[in-house]
């Protein structure tokens, strides 16, 4: 049978004898349907059999009784590219059940890295077991490490546009888009998933449609996908979206929206159109999905509040404007026109640098104005200053009832917008978005207590749903054939425990996790296997 079907037919390949046997949990095989009790035999890399085992043997067992059998989760928008190298073991991704991650995203990727492309702030000064510079040289290195989760990774525009123009803040010229596509070419030949981009950032912000279309031809002619962290995810929302829209109608490629939202009181009124730009294009045969994480909260540098101008030319160029008196004071008074005290009510801090700003890290930041004295954007400028633009901000500006709308849609799907963590090593001394490690945690845990999706739709979202739209083959369901990327949880207990205060906890109620038939975890403790893969099409 397949995990759909009754409890007393097997589907399965040819084997007498299974690695694993999974006994009697409740399958939920990842396709939309509704869990059935069932055990899953495990032979080498792949599910062999789905259904009645009671006969067959194994090297190993697990029982599964009580358990939710779901295919491993794929968290479809993830920074863990660099992060793999230094952690491999992924312990935050492990256990939430994820067994694969999508990472390059929001235009920043580990690779290329050619003269001129600066890698993002949280992933500078960290110790890396060697050097790289293509994406064949990441990815030689990333199979030395033996990763414990799969992963494929976009290719960033950042770091393509870097390579040719450097950070210059203008449009590129026809030649230099003709550069972009051939560098895009050679890396998603050497196994790009496709294309991201972060028209929110310097420089990126400065690229016009053109420039976007011309290289998600490029991605489109290989079959990949273009993923944008749009233009705008507030004032300019309906815009962005249509922006992105072009892209995908100008090109043809298969298109991700990233973390969709209305981010600002002001923009929650706009869900309504912007969920039916999306739908309408769907309907017109455009390939377009999106994914979301289950909090109101978004988080990234601190200093993409600064203006535009201020942000431009680089860490030193702009770390010279904030130290110039006349220069502060004209970012201040621009800031100050925009940013209404309410404002600062909804920003706290995440991770910082300087010494004397962490007893301030996970905390509002109107908790370090009120000791240093000062307004709040006061003290917003001087954690910039002294971590050296370092500091990570967390913004309150989402509706949580929009958020459970969106994650409701059936072309969303959940990604994170989250590097790997762990809870000691290299890894352990920021202060992240509890993201990191509750999204799916926090995700699963309202849909079985009723608040969300129906269970097989939930699982559906983090599984079969984004194997589809990123093209990864054989991954995301449970049926004899598919890879053995399976994750076993107790659905009275799986929940996410990391809070915005205290981020470096691990979700309670993961029992089990296979990746590519490697038992990674068992009994809630990691086992030391890594069967993780770099994933191409």
């Amino acid at each position: 049978m397949t995990a759909g079907g009754g409890r007393g037919s097997v589907a399965k390949m040819n084997s007498d004898r299974f690695d694993w046997i999974l006994r009697g949990g409740t399958v939920v095989d990842g396709l939309g349907g509704e869990g059935v009790r069932a055990d899953v035999g495990i032979a080498g890399d792949r599910i062999a059999a789905v259904g009645d085992l009671a006969q067959a043997q194994a090297a190993n067992e697990f029982d599964a009784t009580g358990l939710l059998v779901c295919p491993g989760f794929i968290d479809v928008h993830t920074h863990s590219d660099a992060y793999l190298l230094i952690e491999p073991g992924a312990p935050s991704k492990i256990r939430q059940g994820v067994t694969t991650e999508i990472t390059g995203n929001c235009g920043a990727s580990a690779a290329p890295r050619w003269p001129g492309y600066v890698m993002p702030s949280d992933w500078l000064e960290q110790t890396y077991p060697g050097d790289w510079h293509s994406v064949a040289e990441y990815r030689a290195l990333l199979d030395a490490q033996k990763p414990a989760v799969n992963s494929a990774m976009l290719i960033g525009h950042r770091a393509i546009r870097a390579a040719v123009m450097g950070i210059e803040p203008r449009a590129a010229t026809k030649d230099e888009i003709a550069r972009m596509a051939k560098l895009l070419e050679q890396a998603l030949e050497e196994g790009g998933a496709g294309l991201s981009t972060g028209l929110v950032y310097a420089p990126a912000m400065f690229a016009q449609p053109e420039e976007i279309q011309a290289l998600a031809k490029v991605v489109a002619k290989r079959g990949g996908i273009y993923a944008t962290h749009m233009r705008s995810e507030g004032g300019a929302l309906l815009e962005a979206i249509e922006e992105a829209l072009d892209v995908a109608r100008a090109s043809g490629v298969r298109l991700q929206i990233s973390h969709l939202k209305t981010a600002g009181r002001a923009n929650w009124g706009k869900l309504d159109a912007a969920l039916e730009k999306i739908r309408a294009a769907r309907a017109a045969g455009v390939e377009v999905a999106s994914d979301r994480y289950p909090y109101t909260a978004s988080c990234t540098d601190l200093d993409v509040i600064l203006p535009t101008w201020a942000a431009q030319g680089g860490r030193a160029a702009i770390l010279e404007r904030l130290r110039d008196p006349a220069e502060r004071a004209k970012i201040r008074a621009e800031m100050a026109a925009v940013r209404d005290e309410k404002y600062w009510e909804n920003v706290w801090i995440g991770s910082v640098r300087h010494p004397d700003n962490a007893p301030f890290a996970g905390k509002p930041i109107s908790v370090a104005a009120k000791v240093w004295k000062l307004h709040p954007l006061d003290a917003a400028l001087r954690f910039m200053e002294t971590d050296e633009l370092f500091t990570g901000g967390i913004f309150f500006g989402m509706s949580e009832e929009n958020m459970w709308r969106i994650l409701a849609e059936p072309w969303v799907m959940i990604g994170s917008d989250a590097s790997i963590r762990s809870p000691t090593g290299p890894l352990s001394h920021d202060h992240p978005h509890p993201r990191a490690y509750g999204t799916f945690g926090r995700f699963l845990r309202a849909t079985l207590d009723g608040k969300t999706v129906g269970v097989g739709e939930a699982v559906r979202k983090m599984t079969s749903l984004p194997a589809e739209h990123f093209c990864l083959k054989d991954r995301g369901t449970i049926r004899a054939g598919a890879f053995a990327d399976v994750v076993a949880l107790d659905p009275k207990t799986f929940r996410d425990v990391a809070t915005y205060e205290k981020p470096h906890q691990f979700c309670a109620g993961i029992s089990a996790v296979w990746v590519n038939g490697a038992a990674t975890l068992r009994d809630g403790k990691e086992t030391g296997a890594r069967g993780g893969r770099y994933l191409t099409a």
